[in-house]
């Protein structure tokens, strides 16, 4: 009797065992990369198994485009992962607001034009530093050194960071050095001040594009 009851207790329990499941991983964008626990497995579509008692992470990724993780579960007292999962990718809105530039983070050297009066320079110097950035941090005269605040963007999923320094390369033929400084978090509202957070980006905001050149135009021998 008891063997009896015992199999007809495992008859009832047997339908509602955990078992593997599947899921169908769909992209908007066809050769977006699926990267499943770290391996890249496929592009735009692809069939995964989510394990009993077990968990695994999803990341769907295209250059250009923000990123997108989630993580499938199949674990008792969890709700089950779903048979499907689209993800609408959207465009990443920092490299849309950005250029891709080998003027980032590299020292210009800017001959003044040597028409231009030498008492006017360092005046027109702050005048096109202005024209870009609302805070100056430091600036002295006397050796001809500037550099801005730190300006801030957030973005969906990154922060930017961009500045200005300027510092005298020689006085004869007046030269200055000109650095467009641009840093990266890689998430959202980061603090400016996270300076370990921050690494060079090899673009630039599009309201920068031309500060380089702007230099080069009204100090230079152009």
């Amino acid at each position: 009797m008891n063997v009896k009851l015992l199999l007809f207790s495992l008859l009832l329990i047997a339908p509602f065992a955990i078992k593997a499941q599947s899921v169908e991983i769909s992209a908007s964008e066809p050769d977006a990369k699926i990267i499943v626990d770290g391996q890249p497995l496929g592009t735009g579509n692809l069939k995964i198994k989510v394990p009993k008692n077990s968990c695994v992470d999803v990341k769907v990724q295209k250059s250009g485009f923000l990123k997108y993780e989630q993580t499938f579960c199949n674990k008792k007292g969890m709700a089950d992962p779903p048979r499907k999962q689209f993800f609408d990718m959207k465009k990443d809105d920092a490299e849309e607001a950005s250029i891709k530039t080998d003027q980032a983070n590299i020292d210009f050297s800017i001959e003044v034009n040597k028409k231009q009066d030498p008492t006017d320079v360092w005046k027109r110097v702050n005048q096109i530093v202005t024209d870009y950035f609302d805070a100056i941090e430091v600036a002295d005269k006397e050796t001809s050194y500037l550099r801005t605040a730190w300006s801030i963007q957030t973005f969906m999923q990154n922060t930017i960071r961009t500045r200005l320094i300027i510092k005298l390369a020689k006085s004869d033929p007046l030269t200055y050095k000109v650095k467009l400084v641009s840093e990266y978090s890689g998430s959202a509202l980061t603090s400016v001040k996270a300076d370990e957070l921050f690494h060079d980006w090899d673009r630039v905001l599009r309201k920068y594009q031309n500060v380089i050149s702007d230099f080069t135009t009204r100090l230079g021998n152009q």
